[in-house]
């Protein structure tokens, strides 16, 4: 035993076994977030049954999302009249919404208290911009009042007539989206343009002239724009369903809420698939709505990447810059052991306290510096001076600037003497061998720091909190006005999306399986960045492979 145990093969199995333990659990987190999160888009079956309250027999619609084993006496505190010599029975979680007639949207029911559940094939599931889905039985389509399809042909006229609304809703939202607020900027500008002058006291008449002239072409544009949405919503807003829900009552739903519409219990598999498909396409590419419960995620996907890649055009010059003074120009002492030791313990420090330190420098130092600088005409309201993504990016950057640091002074140390002394006996300068020849070997180890940098960064939340994160963002950074790029706006990021959906929603049952849904993304996001990064590097390592056996 002694003998095997001084072979190191004991530690050489707990070490193996270690590694695949944590593969296991890798991959173990990652297929219980796919399985919660992607299932979300499925259609799902809504059934009909009966519940026993007391003495009555309520009816219920809605879908069957959890089972679970809960004890008799724990029902029977509860109010519920279970008759059993069990102690536990099964309880299930439906999702009734009609959220605005009934004010709930999920219930626990004994199953013990449950009828036959059936699955009627023309119950309708009605996906609403507000107050969540709908169900009912479809009883007619109704237009300014008046039938025009009921009984069996009522489908497909809603059918056509909700993909007519839906069309009408998009030019809705892009009049408002994009013509409004095109004529509400160039307003916003002649605004400043005018507080500029007088500023630099030369608003003359002429000028003064010139702006009401302007400023009263853009009131027109704005008035025949407005004229042309209410009568977008005039037409949108006359055609209405009947549907039939569960306490029996008529409902009219306008198809100006719907977003979406469809009977799961009659689909095939094949329409099952496409629905899917375009539901997750939807979570892709849309605005999130209903307090970010439903609806996409695009504008947290595109702030998330874009102040991933703003962070890394900050920190890896800096970072590079930093190792490169401290491994090749300073003269190795105390001191320089002493900053080794004090960026150490920077990577330490909890990631709040750099939100705290970016609030305080980035935003109101130096953006309030900024804004008094250069744009003193849209003051008091701030330009720079408030969280945006700019200074998100600025303090991430100083955040893992640590490890850009560590990562490349290991890479360049790492570079053989020999390749230094040769390159100075052929003639050249200590600049152009370092740029030439160290660098690039030592540009695998930058990739690494890089890597890291991009791993931590895009998981950070609390720091983003108070540097520009914010719940949801009215624009993206990108967008067709000058300057083109706008790090000054607030921007929309995966992991506060994550957090505010998964703690701050109001309707925690129905946002669940986006807060899964949301966490696999942001980890196939950060595994994308990832994986880019290490191809380039693997590519470097092999081209500078050579040099480093010389």
């Amino acid at each position: 035993m002694k003998d095997w145990l001084k072979t190191g093969a004991p530690w050489i199995w707990m070490t193996s076994g270690a590694v695949a333990l944590s593969v296991l659990s890798v991959f173990f987190v990652l297929w219980m977030t796919a399985a919660k999160g992607l299932t979300h888009f499925w259609p799902k079956a809504v059934l009909e049954t009966t519940f026993r309250d007391g003495d009555q027999q309520v009816r219920i619609i809605g879908e069957l999302r959890e089972r679970e084993e809960v004890a008799v006496r724990r029902l029977q505190e509860a109010g519920f009249k279970i008759e059993t010599d069990e102690a536990f029975v099964e309880r299930v979680l439906i999702k009734l919404g009609n959220r605005d007639l009934t004010g709930q949207d999920f219930r626990w029911f004994p199953q013990p208290l449950l009828g036959d559940l059936a699955y009627p094939k023309d119950i309708l599931t009605v996906e609403r911009h507000e107050w969540g889905n709908f169900y009912g039985h479809l009883k007619a389509v109704k237009e300014n009042d008046r039938v025009v399809a009921e009984g069996p042909q009522a489908w497909p006229e809603l059918q056509a007539r909700v993909a007519r609304a839906q069309a009408l809703f998009r030019e809705i939202l892009r009049i408002e989206k994009y013509d409004i607020g095109d004529v509400n900027y160039r307003i916003e500008q002649l605004r400043l343009r005018e507080r500029k002058a007088q500023l630099r006291g030369v608003l003359d008449d002429r000028l003064k002239a010139e702006l009401v002239q302007q400023r009263e072409a853009l009131d027109a544009e704005f008035a025949q724009l407005q004229e042309r949405l209410q009568k977008l919503r005039d037409d949108i807003g006359r055609d209405v369903l009947v549907a039939e829900v569960a306490d029996g009552r008529d409902v009219e739903i306008k198809l100006a809420v719907v977003a979406d519409v469809y009977q799961a219990n009659a689909m095939g598999v094949s329409q099952k698939i496409g629905h899917y498909v375009r539901k997750f396409w939807e979570f892709l590419s849309d605005d999130p709505r209903e307090a970010n419960t439903e609806g996409g995620i695009f504008p947290a996907i595109f702030g998330t990447v874009a102040m991933v890649l703003v962070m890394s055009v900050i920190v890896t010059p800096f970072g590079i810059m930093a190792a490169v003074y401290m491994r090749e120009y300073a003269k190795q002492g105390p001191l320089i052991r002493v900053i080794r030791v004090s960026v150490n313990n920077l990577a330490g420090v909890p990631s709040i306290v750099y939100g705290v330190f970016g609030l305080g420098f980035f935003v109101y130092v130096l953006g309030g510096n900024i804004d008094r600088l250069f744009y003193p005409e849209a003051l008091p309201a701030p330009t720079f001076g408030t969280p945006g993504l700019l200074w998100a990016s600025l303090t991430l950057a100083i955040l893992t600037l640590p490890v850009v640091i560590v990562a490349t002074e290991e890479g360049l140390a790492r570079v053989p003497r020999s390749v230094r002394e040769g390159s100075l006996a052929l003639g050249a300068t200590k600049a152009e061998t370092l740029i030439r020849t160290v660098l690039p070997m030592a540009s695998p180890a930058m990739m690494t720091g890089l890597i890291l940098a991009v791993a931590r960064a895009a998981g950070e939340v609390a720091p983003l909190m108070l540097v520009g994160v914010v719940k949801l963002a009215p624009s993206l950074p990108i967008d067709g006005y000058m300057p083109f790029i706008h790090l000054e706006r607030k921007f929309m990021h995966l992991g506060f999306h994550i957090y505010d959906v998964g703690f701050q929603s109001p309707n925690v049952e129905a946002a669940r399986p986006l807060v899964y849904a949301t966490a696999l993304l942001l980890v196939l996001l950060i595994m994308v960045l990832n994986l880019a990064a290490i191809k380039l590097r693997n590519h470097l390592r092999e081209k500078y492979r050579g040099l480093e056996s010389v």
